[in-house]
């Protein structure tokens, strides 16, 4: 049986955040008691694995109802309320009989059994595409609700969609990307990406300039060929002598290839970055990181930027 969920509903507590959601005129229910255990069902319907993708289509994006700021367990939270590419690597949990019934963000009652999910701020509605890298399947969903709310899980899944990605078992990784209505008008969502690999890339802000203490080549002037290579310890102190001075660290692996994939899921969204990400190996870990910065309040100022561009959170090292 499925773990209980350590959560309460997330209309449950948009609502202790004065989160209202329209279209739902009686409310948000309570949530369920915490002796209440999550889990598929008594009698699952028969052949769920042939429930067919939710069909992309294009919906309007409100800026109010469930697309308000809220804040739940004390942190904020900013709905993006424009149409605009969103791709993300995190955590996926999904929900299931203990909410199956009860109303969504969106004012819809939440199906176990339909391939929907819940994210913290994509738009509602949103359609996304969620693959499983471990076994390469890959859904479509709609998300029509708010969550999760714990750690660094990024979506919930509907338990449908969970059983298709193969991530009934628990909590896994996955990989995100929001169809926007360019791709769904003109199909290109039916198309397969690239995966990408890291912990999370969202194309929400205007990309990072290059800090003038870095005095880096604009990625522009490289030739094409070199922007697709890994950019290594050896290249990055070349570039600046010893590579002395403060870093912001986006993600470190045990493979080095793990790394290789984050820098080049980076290169692609933030195209200004590149020229500052170099991948240090130390101690058989492979560190993707971006400068260098001067100083560490030029740094902090990067990592701030980053953390609200990337969803994740970046730390400072200092290399001397």
């Amino acid at each position: 049986m499925q773990r209980e969920r350590p959560h309460s509903h997330p209309l449950a507590l948009a609502l202790a955040a004065s989160l209202i959601v329209a279209g739902c005129a009686s409310g948000p229910r309570a949530p369920a008691e915490d002796t209440e255990r999550d889990g598929p069902g008594d009698l699952p319907p028969a052949q769920l694995m042939d429930v067919p993708d939710a069909e992309p289509r294009v919906e309007m994006i409100r800026t109010g109802g469930p697309n308000k700021p809220y804040a739940v367990f004390g942190r904020a939270y900013v709905p993006v309320t424009t149409d605009q590419p969103f791709v993300q690597r995190g955590l996926a949990s999904w929900y299931g009989r203990k909410f199956h019934g009860r109303p969504t963000a969106s004012g819809e009652l939440y199906n176990m059994y339909s391939m929907t999910a819940a994210h913290p701020t994509l738009p509602i509605p949103s359609f996304a595409r969620v693959r499983n890298p471990a076994n390469g399947r890959e859904v479509i969903v709609r998300v029509n609700d708010r969550g999760p709310f714990h750690g660094a899980r990024a979506i919930d899944l509907s338990y449908t969609a969970a059983l298709k990605l193969g991530l009934l078992r628990g909590v896994a990784p996955v990989h995100i990307e929001r169809l926007t209505h360019d791709e769904i008008r003109d199909g290109s969502w039916r198309a397969t990406p690239t995966p990408g690999a890291g912990t999370s890339v969202a194309s929400v802000a205007p990309p990072v300039a290059p800090p003038p203490a870095a005095e880096a080549t604009p990625a522009a002037a490289e030739p094409a060929a070199a922007q697709a290579l890994p950019i290594t310890q050896e290249t990055a102190r070349a570039r600046v002598p010893g590579a002395v001075g403060f870093w912001v660290q986006l993600g470190a692996f045990k493979a080095h290839d793990g790394a290789v994939a984050l820098q080049q899921q980076v290169m692609r969204q933030l195209e200004a970055l590149t020229p500052l990400l170099a991948i240090f190996n130390e101690d058989a870990v492979h560190r993707l990181q971006a400068g260098p910065y001067a100083t560490r309040e030029d740094a902090a100022q990067a990592a701030q930027r980053l953390r609200s561009l990337f969803q994740l959170a970046p730390i400072i090292v200092q290399r001397r």
